[in-house]
């Protein structure tokens, strides 16, 4: 029998509504949408707390009140954000929120994530040859990391560890070596298109490149998402080749099909994902293959 497939729905990310009108922003928008990515076959709601005009939350008291909502509404697992570049004035600190929310079981996060590197988070348009936002960065100092995953292991959360290259993919097999990370290792490897040229491009070579440096004689569970691009091109290799997917609006809009909301986009993926014969993992399954 094949391994059960993980679907994490990321439902908002950032993303404004210019692109597609369906990105939820406010607490309900996101509970309703984790009910309907849920009963289309996603097991993991990946997002970001958000302010009525879009811009991001970064408060203990908005995320606790978006989890209750959503488990209210279903059995979806957790995975909040740590807020990204929006919460860098102080790298160490973001993790803050997150570890507070697992105080209280009613609102523990069942996986947080780090991002295994710093980047420079700039845009590029090869239409006029210009970089955009050229000074931004997104900062993760090693000594950070290890706080963050000395600090998801005392909240008893689970780490998913991002990486945008191969140098992050390195650096988390190093934090699993270093005994920073308990097995089964989740690893989403953060493909990027369009204006994002920070990760590897959404293609199968940008894939394979990431698969040759991860240790196949390891327990380690790896998802793909794709920033800027469309992640259902690779769908059937994801499926073919054991891992699992993260996919929503939030990284983009996928306007070549009608600009759907997230319910759609998770099922459409389901699709593929049962033609290549594989079924999808419910939250309980996610729980077993994981270690949570």
């Amino acid at each position: 029998m094949k391994k059960k497939f993980i679907l994490e729905a990321r439902v908002n990310e950032y993303a404004m509504r210019d692109g597609n009108t369906n990105v939820p922003w406010t607490v309900d928008e996101i509970a309703e949408t984790s009910a309907r990515v849920r009963a289309e076959g996603a097991a993991i709601l990946h997002f970001h707390a958000r302010n009525a005009d879009g811009s991001p939350l970064n408060t203990v008291a908005g995320y606790d009140e978006i989890i209750r909502k959503v488990r209210a509404k279903s059995d979806i697992l957790i995975l909040p954000t740590l807020g990204f570049i929006s919460n860098d004035t102080d790298a160490k600190r973001r993790i803050d929120c997150v570890a507070e929310l697992a105080r209280d079981p009613a609102t523990k996060p069942d996986i947080a994530p780090i991002d295994t590197g710093t980047a420079n988070f700039e845009t590029y348009d090869p239409a006029t040859r210009r970089f955009g936002f050229a000074e931004r960065l997104y900062v993760n100092s090693t000594d950070t990391l290890i706080h963050y995953c000395e600090t998801l292991r005392a909240s008893k959360v689970k780490p998913k560890l991002v990486s945008w290259s191969v140098g992050f993919t390195r650096r988390a097999i190093a934090l699993v070596d270093a005994g920073f990370v308990s097995l089964p290792a989740y690893v989403l490897f953060h493909l990027t298109d369009g204006p994002y040229i920070t990760g590897h491009p959404v293609t199968e070579e940008g894939l394979r490149t990431h698969l040759a440096f991860l240790p196949r004689d390891q327990n380690v569970e790896w998802t793909v998402n794709a920033l800027g691009g469309n992640l259902l091109r690779l769908a059937p290799m994801i499926a073919q080749e054991g891992g699992h997917m993260a996919i929503g609006i939030g990284d983009y809009p996928y306007k070549e099909f009608g600009s759907p909301p997230n319910e759609a986009l998770v099922r459409e993926a389901v699709k593929i994902v049962r033609a290549a014969g594989r079924e999808m993992a419910t939250p309980d399954d996610v729980r077993e293959m994981l270690a949570l």
